[in-house]
């Protein structure tokens, strides 16, 4: 949704709901106020009664009186003693002549008022106007609708401060590739310049793993520059990418005392998702990088598995034999902030999530293991 569309949704039905409520209450003025005529022409109407003496001056109030209450649209009908519907007003044509909807109609009406009894009319079942009507349904519609619009705008309001937040963060990361830039240009330039002046034995492996470690330190670079900008779709080799992180790691884990050992696991046929292979390797990285922090001291192994899915896809495992996760902490370890760790960010496992689920159209749970903890990447 483009900038600035949510508040002009917000502001069309907060218009609407304005709208509605002065159209409704103007209607009910007026309605009102037709009502208050029509009670002065009857008591004009009785008055008058009163004081004409001639033959058919009460029966002619009678019919006016009658008439006006057609008008005021209240359904009323009339009921002998034994119940049967005689004389009604306002009644829908369909059911008049019908005495068993006439009948059910007379229970619908006494099911909204109370019937008034008279010995020698019988009973006079009535309903509501129209006006009482809409009386009790348009206050409620009103008053749920400003509701919706206020917790829709206090949504708005979080939804975009949040986003400006994001915002923040993800131009900050990528000034901070960009800085990262021309330092690492420079350490390439001097590596290049010592490995030109011939460096041998212990210096040259050093200098390998300090070019391997520039490598490192430009993909780490090329990471940052990818937050905030619209996921990619190419064509990424899954069991290759998994391949290249165990690498990676092992030669980076304890070999002698409380050894660490990295196992991959990869299907024979080739296997190939689509997404960012520099985010995806990023979320690879830091689910290992835990497995290998939950086995320092004590040693074990990581597993690493890559498998393809039958409806498509891959199934991509890291799981360790280490102390697991415990019971209490599960529900939160995806939360940011979040750490079971001292000097721990808490934000590895949410970073991971976010990069297999809002980039990737993916999940990333852990699953149930007899030991030690495993996370699995299910990639559409």
């Amino acid at each position: 949704m483009r900038r600035g569309t949510p508040e002009v949704i917000i502001g069309a039905l907060l218009i609407a709901l304005l709208s509605s409520y002065v159209l409704f209450t103007r209607w009910a003025v007026r309605d009102l106020q037709r009502e208050a005529t029509r009670s002065s022409q009857v008591y004009a109407r009785v008055y008058r009664a009163l004081i004409d003496t001639s033959e058919m001056a009460g029966t002619q109030a009678l019919l006016d009186l009658s008439g006006s209450i057609r008008a005021q649209g209240v359904p009323l009908v009339v009921t002998s003693p034994s119940g049967v519907p005689g004389i009604n007003a306002n009644v829908p044509a369909a059911i008049a002549n019908d005495e068993a909807r006439m009948r059910e109609f007379v229970r619908e009406l006494d099911r909204e008022t109370v019937p008034v009894t008279d010995s020698l009319v019988g009973q006079i079942h009535y309903g509501r106007t129209p006006l009482v009507k809409w009386m009790n349904i348009i206050p409620a519609l009103q008053a749920a609708s400003a509701l919706l619009l206020i917790f829709a705008a206090v949504y708005i309001i979080r939804t975009r401060g949040n986003a400006e937040r994001e915002r923040v963060w993800a131009g900050m990361a990528r000034e901070s590739a960009h800085q990262l830039g021309t330092p690492l240009s420079s350490l390439s330039g001097w590596i290049e310049l010592i490995e030109e002046r011939g460096a041998d034995g212990p210096m040259s492996a050093a200098i390998a793993n300090m070019r391997v470690d520039l490598v490192r330190l430009d993909r780490v670079a090329h990471r940052f520059e990818r937050i905030g900008r619209e996921p990619r779709r190419d064509p990424v080799d899954a069991p290759s990418l998994v391949d290249r992180v165990g690498v990676y790691f092992r030669a980076r884990v304890p070999t002698l005392s409380n050894a660490v050992t990295i196992v991959v696991v990869r299907p024979d046929d080739p296997l190939t998702v689509f997404g960012d292979a520099v985010l995806l390797e990023w979320a690879m990285e830091v689910l290992v990088k835990n497995a290998v922090d939950a086995l320092a001291g004590r040693g074990g192994t990581v597993t690493l598995r890559t498998s393809p899915r039958p409806e498509g896809g891959a199934r991509i495992t890291v799981g360790d034999d280490g102390p697991g996760v415990s019971r209490d902490v599960r529900s939160r370890i995806f939360e940011p902030g979040f750490s079971t760790k001292q000097s721990g960010w808490g934000i590895g496992l949410s970073l991971a999530r976010r990069i297999v689920e809002e980039n990737h159209g993916g999940t990333l749970r852990l699953i149930p293991a007899d030991r030690g903890a495993t996370f699995e990447i299910i990639l559409p």
